[in-house]
């Protein structure tokens, strides 16, 4: 009896300081400190769903194995006036199939509800609104706008001058214009190495293979200005190899597109501008000498 009173007692405490703790969360501490915010796009609250659930459920699992562990050192320790080893225990089969039955379930459901968001935020539109394809070159963007018939030719990151940290002159980054609440579909392609396309507010990246064409569907759902950033290892200037998303009003996308037509930036930039022309799927092979 005294020993679950003590129990209720310490519960007290520890109950109260958890609910001040979690009442104190900010909204980045909530959602797992991940680098965006809910409802930026279609697929964001998906992702922060499970990041954050998955985190939850391996903390209690840490705090029972952590309070398991401390309670049978306290109490087994060995005790005044004992002397040799305490009592062996061998084959416990309740306890061997808890912790083989309990670590199984754990793991199917991590990948059950993995696999269960991986084919939502995979599956493809049926009839997209608008269709992007980028192309991912050492150490810039492409991206061809494939509806309007109209393209962006990007440069690599420069470094600012005036800037003693070593940041690249923004202005220079090349940009990526969304239409807000639009379904997008973005085809990803390479024009020399293994690139990989990040937007990191999106929580979502993507490789870029020479030779093969990979796809990404996202609807954004918040109008603002969000950084990408080539996130595999791609050469020497790999850190310069940044763009920005603009996620804008409809009437702006088609300014923008319209701003595109009248600098005569009509037409596609396709794979004749690859640097590997041997590649499977690119091309007829060249010829040999």
């Amino acid at each position: 009896m005294r020993s679950n009173r003590r129990l209720r007692w310490a519960a007290i405490p520890i109950a109260v300081v958890m609910s001040v703790v979690l009442a104190g969360c900010t909204q980045a501490q909530l959602q797992g400190w991940l680098p965006t915010e809910p409802g930026t796009t279609n697929n964001v609250d998906k992702v922060i769903g499970l990041w954050v659930t998955s985190w939850i459920v391996l903390l209690i699992v840490g705090v029972i194995t952590w309070g398991l562990t401390i309670w049978a050192i306290v109490v087994y320790r060995r005790r005044k006036g004992q002397t040799g080893l305490p009592a062996q225990l061998r084959y416990n089969m309740p306890i061997e199939i808890f912790y083989t039955i309990v670590p199984l379930i754990l793991v199917l459901g991590f990948f059950a509800f993995t696999a269960k968001d991986q084919s939502e935020i995979e599956a493809a539109y049926d009839n997209p609104d608008v269709t992007i394809q980028v192309f991912g070159k050492q150490w810039a963007w492409d991206f061809n706008y494939v509806d309007e018939d109209v393209y962006y030719a990007g440069v690599q990151g420069q470094d600012d001058p005036d800037d003693a940290n070593g940041n690249l002159v923004e202005s220079e980054l090349p940009v990526l214009y969304l239409p807000v609440g639009k379904q997008v579909h973005i085809q990803l392609e390479s024009r020399d190495v293994i690139h990989s396309f990040w937007v990191i507010d999106f929580l979502y990246k993507k490789d870029m293979i020479p030779g093969k064409t990979n796809d990404m569907y996202v609807t954004p759902e918040r109008e603002g200005t969000f950084s990408g950033k080539c996130a595999e290892l791609c050469g020497e200037y790999h850190s310069m190899m940044l763009f920005n998303v603009k996620v804008v009003s409809q009437q702006e996308y088609d300014d923008y597109i319209q701003s595109l037509k009248d600098a005569g930036q009509t037409g596609q930039l396709g794979h004749e501008y690859d640097r590997n022309q041997n590649l499977p799927g690119i091309g007829k092979p060249a010829e040999e000498e």
